[in-house]
């Protein structure tokens, strides 16, 4: 067979590469398009892609009110407890939105969370005498499990940068821990990042409850769901990997970090941690945990349309 050649071989290839060229300029371009769409209509479109069949049971779930537990406080003093178990939660209470009640010491019986955030930070496994730093810390729901977790030994920096966020935390902290178990509660508002520099290899344990899209707070609020775009949620992707190589050097080998959001998002969770095992490969490791919620390829995933609570996502990581 006579091979491509004669004296218009090289304008037809030309012209092939040229055409070749421009279409993927067009779908780059479409792509680029996509990812800067916003509101309502985009981020259906987005996640409709992501969830397939399932999202639109999955949104009517974000859409719904939202399923709350009440967690016993463990530093209050409480006599009796009528109300009921919460199924598969240790420690928690199905809460009827009444009003908490206080100890003889004035500290809160109960705080009231999403169950999946209780799973996430019972998730870090924090021990007695365990140093723990709570690198995004406000309101404070998951910092209380870390101290309870330290008992009578170890320390927990509680760390927000928003001020006011950071006063809420203050409040939870004093409503909620005794006075000699405080002591041993710092609140700081400095940029998590630098813990890298101040603290290198110093914690046992650090939680990155990383700032995320919030897609279920996101529906509530028309204003802010207009602004929402592909791009801005690689923004956040972006800050939450910063943050967590932070942790992995503010942490001592052998340490854990877990690693969470409250996104439905994969490119804030698993791509996030895809990309800190390919730029700090040999640096830590995924660990498997089995719990009630789905897993993912690098952690578990709590959404309302199959467990009724969440959207909470985490992964937990040790370090060699």
């Amino acid at each position: 067979m006579a091979g491509f050649c004669g004296p218009g071989a090289n304008l037809h290839l030309k012209s092939f590469l040229k055409v070749g060229s421009t279409l993927a300029s067009d779908k780059s371009a479409q792509k680029n398009n996509k990812s800067k769409q916003t509101g309502l209509a985009a981020f259906s479109e987005h996640f409709s892609e992501v969830y397939s069949d399932r999202w639109q049971g999955l949104l009517d779930s974000l859409k719904a009110q939202e399923v709350q537990t009440a967690r016993r406080n463990k530093f209050a003093t409480i006599p009796s407890i009528s109300l009921q178990p919460f199924d598969g939660l240790d420690n928690c209470y199905q809460w009827s939105r009444g009003e908490l009640g206080r100890d003889p010491q004035g500290l809160l019986d109960f705080y009231i969370m999403d169950p999946a955030s209780v799973i996430c930070a019972r998730a870090l496994n924090v021990q007695p005498g365990d140093k723990v730093l709570d690198m995004c810390a406000a309101p404070g729901g998951k910092s209380l499990i870390l101290a309870e977790s330290l008992m009578d030994s170890g320390e927990l920096l509680a760390n927000e940068i928003s001020a006011g966020r950071r006063e809420r935390l203050k409040k939870v902290i004093q409503q909620y821990i005794s006075r000699v178990v405080r002591d041993r509660v710092w609140v700081t508002g400095k940029e998590a990042g630098l813990f890298a520099k101040s603290h290198p290899e110093y914690f046992d344990r650090i939680l990155v409850d990383a700032p995320c899209s919030g897609e279920r707070h996101l529906l509530q609020s028309p204003k802010d769901l207009e602004e929402w775009s592909v791009t801005r949620s690689q923004k956040l992707a972006q800050r939450q990997y910063a943050l967590l190589t932070a942790a992995l050097i503010a942490v001592k080998s052998g340490g854990q970090i877990v690693y969470s959001t409250c996104s439905i998002s994969p490119i804030e969770n698993d791509d996030v941690i895809e990309r800190l095992l390919a730029k700090k490969s040999g640096q830590f490791e995924v660990v498997k945990v089995v719990s009630s919620g789905e897993a993912t390829q690098f952690g578990n995933q709590f959404l309302p349309d199959r467990v009724g609570y969440g959207p909470i996502y985490f992964s937990v990581l040790q370090k060699k």
